[in-house]
């Protein structure tokens, strides 16, 4: 269980928010992450995140995962709609030196729906694209 405060930066549209959560692994070892966020205004989301690590070596690991937005209240400011807002699938591939320390490289497609989708357009903005995520992942 988590606890805590959100803070978004973004410039023109800072937000806060309490953040309440659940994370572990569920059967067959997936890794389930739900978050929960409430802010002052009263507006709710929910993130939804699992990801599946398929050992390939005993250091090279690759780890599909898939990501859900949900927004209770549309967000004009932020250009979000009500609902499923937004997805991701992505697929890392990432090199454990130690459990503690691991570089990855991969790829991440996201997808707006819905009303977030509509808002996208209406803007001249993409609904869909992909990205390169470069990173490290550590831990204590």
């Amino acid at each position: 269980m988590t606890a805590g405060v959100r803070l978004d930066t973004l410039p023109d549209t800072p937000r806060s928010a309490l953040a309440v959560g659940v994370q572990g692994l569920a059967p067959y070892w997936f890794e389930v992450e739900a978050s929960a966020y409430v802010e002052t205004s009263g507006r709710t989301h929910v993130r939804v995140e699992t990801a599946y690590d398929l050992l390939l070596t005993n250091r090279l690991v690759l780890q599909p995962l898939i990501e859900f937005e949900i927004y209770g209240r549309a967000d004009p400011e932020r250009r979000i709609g009500t609902g499923l807002s937004t997805g991701e699938l992505g697929l890392r591939l990432r090199y454990e030196f130690r459990r503690e320390f691991a570089p990855y490289v991969g790829v991440v497609w996201n997808r707006k729906f819905f009303g977030t989708a509509d808002v996208a357009q209406a803007g001249g903005d993409r609904i869909s694209g992909a990205r390169l995520a470069v990173g490290v992942r550590l831990w204590m």
